[in-house]
């Protein structure tokens, strides 16, 4: 899988989160069987940015913490298989990260590989807008991030 990340503002490069978001959608591609030409786009970015994203898009004036756009948005399976190249683009405030990571007591690390594996959820087609959508979408959340170590505090492997 090719994961293309980028900044919104240059001052955000940082190794440490391009490691986690290339873990984190790597895992996403052996469990969910992406082919080695699956591509996704992950942009890090300030609150005002995400912020309008969502005014534009989502009719939603406020800033959140992350934001998906799958290529194939609307089709009825979305994705399309393991011969997918081009799957979509994931934004994320790094500002919500911190914030959410302070909030719910764990690492910022963790907050960001939840966020990435949310969205590339997202991009693959789970929604979380009913019930049962949203406990599927969290199980299988909760599935790659302990894939990965990448648990709550006070959680087991």
């Amino acid at each position: 899988m090719n994961i293309n990340i980028n900044y919104e503002d240059p001052s955000f490069q940082n190794d440490t989160y391009e490691q986690v978001i290339e873990q984190v959608c790597q895992e996403a591609a052996l469990v969910y069987g992406l082919g080695p030409n699956a591509e996704i786009s992950v942009l890090l970015c300030h609150n005002e940015y995400i912020h309008e994203l969502n005014k534009q898009y989502r009719q939603i004036d406020r800033p959140t913490d992350v934001l998906s756009f799958a290529l194939n948005e609307g089709e009825d399976d979305g994705y399309d298989g393991p011969d997918a190249a081009l799957l979509g683009d994931i934004v994320i405030s790094l500002e919500k990260v911190q914030e959410q990571a302070e909030e719910y007591g764990h690492s910022f690390e963790r907050e960001l590989a939840y966020l990435t594996i949310h969205g590339m959820l997202h991009i693959l087609g789970y929604d979380h807008m009913e019930p049962d959508d949203k406990a599927e979408m969290r199980k299988e959340e909760e599935f790659i991030l302990h894939r990965l170590g990448y648990v709550r505090q006070g959680e087991e492997l």
